[in-house]
């Protein structure tokens, strides 16, 4: 799905740093960084523009973990990121409080199933 547009589905970031994951506060618990693509965009652009609207963080969305999915629009497109800054800029809509970074160990139970599955199969353990 690389350079693809991601019809009218949800993108969702996934942001692996040191061993950790990457996760926003929403009103029913923690969660990837989510959200709709802008017209034209790239489901690899949004969740890099995405990621650092919420927290700060400048990351690139280097390649999508489930491209079949997003593709049927069965389930939401996740984006595997790499963190380009280890500090988050200024201007982020969510405060530090609401931003977390999780073992990944402990997030295959948060997040949304697969995602950090998919995400841990075709990795090495970090």
């Amino acid at each position: 799905m690389a350079l693809e547009q991601v019809a009218q589905g949800v993108v969702q970031a996934v942001v692996v740093h040191n061993g950790r994951l990457l996760l926003v506060e929403q009103p029913d618990g923690s969660a990837l960084p989510s959200g709709v693509p802008e017209a034209a965009e790239s489901a690899e652009a949004a969740a890099a523009r995405l990621v650092y609207e919420l927290t700060g963080y400048l990351v690139d969305g280097s390649s999508t973990l489930e491209p079949e999915a997003a593709r049927s629009g069965s389930r939401a497109a996740a984006v595997l990121c790499r963190l380009l800054t280890e500090d988050p800029s200024d201007g982020a809509r969510l405060v530090p409080e609401q931003i977390h970074w999780v073992p990944v160990a402990e997030a295959v139970d948060i997040t949304p199933p697969g995602v950090v599955r998919d995400y841990l199969e075709g990795h090495t353990p970090v």
